[in-house]
């Protein structure tokens, strides 16, 4: 079966969007990169790639750590992440196949 030429939207995604794209576009709003209603249904790699770039960046700016993150910004990412998380476990996601590989 051919792999969709565009991604489905974080909505759509599966484990309720635990899925790397999943948690970009959720650093994409915490960032105020991307408004939180946009899914980025229909955007292509090219696209993606780009937002990767631009999240790093931001990311860069706090050492890639949550916790160096300001108030602001730090409560933001609980309320997002958090918010993902309860989501994906109501679906049924346990984060197992993320840490499968970690013997």
């Amino acid at each position: 079966m051919a792999r969709p030429q565009t991604y489905i939207g974080i909505h759509n995604d599966i484990n309720a969007g635990m899925t790397s794209i999943g948690k970009l576009i959720r650093d994409a709003w915490l960032f105020g990169v991307l408004e939180e209603s946009e899914t980025c249904e229909g955007w292509n790699g090219s696209r993606i790639d780009a937002l990767l770039q631009t999240v790093n960046k931001e990311w860069d700016k706090y050492g890639c750590l949550v916790s160096h993150l300001p108030k602001e910004l730090f409560e933001r990412h609980q309320r997002i992440h958090g918010q993902a998380f309860s989501d994906a476990k109501k679906s049924g996601w346990s984060g197992e196949v993320e840490t499968d590989d970690e013997a």
